[in-house]
């Protein structure tokens, strides 16, 4: 196996929806978002209903977007709504370990590194993603809880503020170095999967190389993400736009008169404004065009909304027969898979790079081309 030649600059952060337009990596994160999904729409309901909002209420009004934060509710009900995006955050931390897992592989030569290999890589990894995060906020806790303490020495009468003006440059330092840590929490959420997945660092190795990373290499973390988001946003645009001219193409052909005709349509309608129901999107679009300065009347985001579902998604009447509405769900469980694999590709395209970006740091920093390195999983094949 030969390893994929880098050029170790910015150069090869173009390679990242390439290589993340792949089916493993966007599978990871398509069943990682689906659970996740699923366990936010359960407690977002339950949220909402120990609020005093009855499921037909929700339906109506939230359909398949259930969020607790538009209504407000009591504390045990947003406990609720936070631990469902507490699951959701760290289910992306680990499919994004996996994918970063994968990418290695794939950029050492190995093609066939499979799903199975990454998931059983994280049940022996997965210790760090948490841990990472939890010992760098009590790191930032330890320091304010000092801070604390000291300014209650101060408090003493006749010697209290003696004793606290002595070490006031050690308060300087430690302050510098509290918020140094809290630029090195936030990080860690972006570069701790890849540390993971291609160096097999554990808790106190991945917080070492989030603080190398962050003090060695800020202007090229600032730098490489303004070349990678764009990059990922305009790629995931395409890929929407060919998978919705897909679905047009399906319509116009099977939805022809001498074939399905308007059954197609008012299948295909009916499933897709469960999904995308086109008042929520277009009213959601229409604010954020009132409150953007970028957007005038003529850039109307719900203009071009009313468009978008104009153009691609068939009109229904919404009289539509028992056995259509089992075809419209079934169709419409498929428009969320479609869904989904749009952020999933953007994901993986975010992972991808920043496993690239990581290899890439540790070229410069220290010399040291990771991909020549020999892997736990290498030496256990031996």
């Amino acid at each position: 196996m030969e390893p994929m030649n880098l050029n170790f600059d910015f150069r090869d952060l173009f390679k990242s929806p390439r290589l993340a337009l792949s089916g493993k990596k966007i599978c990871i994160f398509i069943f990682a978002n689906l659970l996740s999904y699923l366990i936010y729409f359960i407690l977002n309901y339950i949220a909402l209903a120990l609020s005093g909002y009855s499921f037909i209420n929700i339906w109506n009004s939230q359909g398949l977007y259930p969020c607790l934060l538009i209504t407000g509710g009591p504390w045990y009900a947003l406990v609720l709504f936070w631990t469902s995006i507490l699951f959701w955050f760290y289910a992306i931390q680990l499919a994004s370990t996996a994918v970063s897992r994968i990418t290695y592989k794939q950029l050492k030569g190995d093609e066939f590194y499979s799903i199975n290999d990454s998931w059983n890589y994280i049940k022996e990894h997965w210790h760090p993603l948490i841990f990472t995060s939890l010992t760098l906020g009590s790191i930032t806790f330890f320091f304010v809880l000092i801070s604390a303490l000291f300014a209650l020495i101060g408090k003493i009468p006749f010697i209290g503020e003696i004793i606290f003006s002595i070490p006031y440059l050690l308060y300087l330092f430690g302050s510098i170095f509290t918020i140094y840590t809290g630029f090195v929490f936030f990080i860690s959420f972006i570069y701790s999967p890849a540390i993971v997945g291609t160096i097999e660092e554990d808790t106190m190795g991945s917080v070492f190389n989030n603080y190398s990373i962050t003090w060695g290499q800020p202007w090229r973390i600032v730098i490489y993400n303004i070349i990678l988001i764009p990059l990922a946003c305009l790629s995931t645009g395409i890929f929407k736009l060919v998978s919705f001219y897909g679905i047009k193409l399906i319509n116009v052909i099977m939805g022809h008169e001498i074939l399905m005709g308007s059954k197609l349509n008012e299948i295909t309608g009916f499933a897709a404004n469960i999904v995308w129901p086109q008042k929520l999107f277009t009213s959601i679009a229409e604010k954020f065009s009132t409150c953007s300065i970028f957007c005038d009347s003529a850039c109307n985001l719900g203009i071009h909304m009313n468009a978008f579902f104009d153009f691609f998604i068939p009109i229904n009447s919404s009289n539509i027969s028992s056995l259509e509405s089992i075809a419209a769900i079934i169709l419409a469980f498929f428009f969320i898979i479609i869904s989904i694999s749009f952020i999933s590709y953007f994901l993986s395209i975010l992972s991808v790079g920043e496993t690239i970006m990581f290899i890439i740091f540790r070229k410069i920093s220290d010399d040291d081309n990771i991909l020549l390195h020999r892997d736990g999983e290498e030496f256990d094949a031996d």
